[in-house]
């Protein structure tokens, strides 16, 4: 179905019979992407059991009755809100309130500094003139491996953003970050968040509808540019959701 939308003032077509996701779907037990030490508690989709009776037809039951356990966090894509690391644990369904954006996808090689890979204010400001007319952007980072979907990050030190980074993203009014990484912080500063803080501008000028969705896969069949983002999440009363995000092709230039 083909829809024609006003995006920042012009006119575009949209076909909505062709998503594109970019979220990783949760499975039971291994086949995900995990982080934060959590391997002890790996996500589990299990039938309920009642003295004999067992919630699964393979078992003889009437229907599939399965209880899920995971953390959001550790165990796949997720949308996060400031409720993250305020002391009210602000719900995401308060700050998460429209689910349509105009997003702009890049591919970029994290820096070398040090032992670290950081993804710095320097790489973002390349994009500059596309950020400006943008409400989220999406960060595909080098290499694009399949294995992402399945890694065990523990201990990894991954690539993170700079403070600075996710500050001028701030700056620019980009109120939606999608990152292929288990965190936009480094995996061990302290508990400092320091990209956390300056994205969400806490704790003096918070952006409460501000979002960061992190543990996404965007194929490499998907080239840089600028696309429909439809940001869903489930509700749940938390500071973070299990979500699922997808993107359309935009068929004129924006």
């Amino acid at each position: 179905m083909i829809i024609e939308l006003k995006i920042k003032g012009k006119v575009v077509r949209v076909d909505l019979a062709c998503p594109v996701p970019i979220s990783l779907p949760l499975h039971s037990g291994e086949q995900n992407p995990k982080a934060w030490y959590l391997n002890h508690q790996l996500p589990k989709i299990s039938p309920v059991v009642h003295g004999d009776w067992v919630g699964a037809v393979s078992k003889g039951a009437s229907v599939n009755f399965n209880t899920l356990s995971f953390n959001p966090h550790a165990h796949g894509t997720h949308t996060e809100c400031v409720g993250h690391i305020d002391p009210k644990c602000t719900s995401l369904q308060e700050c998460l309130t429209t689910y349509f954006f105009k997003a702009l996808v890049v591919t970029i090689t994290p820096e070398q500094r040090g032992s670290d890979k950081v993804i710095s204010k320097k790489l973002l400001k390349i994009h500059h003139k596309k950020l400006k007319s943008c409400d989220a952007l999406i960060v595909r980072t080098l290499p694009n491996l399949s294995s992402k979907k399945q890694k065990n990050y523990d201990h990894s030190n991954w690539a993170y953003f700079t403070s600075k980074a996710t500050k001028y993203l701030n700056t620019l009014g980009i109120f939606h970050l999608l990152v292929d990484l288990p965190s936009v912080d480094k995996e061990k500063d302290q508990g400092q968040l320091k990209a956390h803080k300056s994205f969400w501008g806490y704790p003096n000028n918070i952006r409460k509808h501000a979002t960061i969705t992190e543990f996404i896969y965007v194929p490499n069949t998907v080239s840089d540019g600028f696309y429909l983002l439809n940001l869903m999440v489930t509700a749940i009363e938390n500071d973070a959701s299990p979500s699922k995000p997808c993107i359309y092709s935009l068929q004129s230039n924006v």
